[in-house]
């Protein structure tokens, strides 16, 4: 499960998200300077734990990295909604709170979401029940041999004895 991000590790997957594109520490380190003092190396620092953490995949461009998201903010969002309320001894209870924080604004994305939701699971034929399960059946013993074939030009068995 995520843990939310720092500060920092979050200024960066920022830019890294909204670029949508591979992107150098030089990069960022140069957005971020617009905003703070930071160093070259405190950003590659940060970067190389994101990429051990999973957030970023790099490739190797000459002496530097190119990192990527691996995944979307909406989806890290998501993840780290679901976790909060999955470690809830009251999930409804932290859902209806939840709701009251909420903005009329996002209460209105809540609702165009369950929407959504709702179409796509509409839109999606059932899948067919699963076949139960059931013992396996005893193998059936091998067919009965076709009767030979009786030639008829040979004589008919003679009883025993005469």
């Amino acid at each position: 499960m995520p843990r939310p991000l720092g500060e920092l590790e979050d200024a960066v997957m920022t830019r890294v998200w909204q670029w949508n594109r591979p992107v150098t520490v030089r990069e960022v380190l140069e957005d971020l300077q617009q905003e703070r003092s930071i160093a070259y190396t405190t950003v590659m620092t940060v970067m190389d734990n994101l990429h051990q953490k999973g957030w970023v995949r790099r490739e190797a461009e000459g002496r530097a990295y190119r990192y990527t998201a691996v995944s979307t903010r909406a989806a890290y969002s998501a993840a780290l909604m679901n976790e909060a309320w999955s470690t809830s001894d009251n999930p409804a209870a932290a859902l209806v709170a939840f709701f009251g924080m909420m903005s009329a604004e996002q209460r209105e994305a809540l609702r165009d979401a369950v929407r959504v939701v709702q179409y796509d699971d509409e839109s999606v034929p059932e899948a067919p029940a699963e076949p139960r399960a059931e013992a396996p059946a005893e193998p059936s013993p091998e067919p009965p041999a076709p009767p030979e074939a009786e030639d008829e030009s040979a004589e008919p068995p003679r009883p025993p004895g005469r």
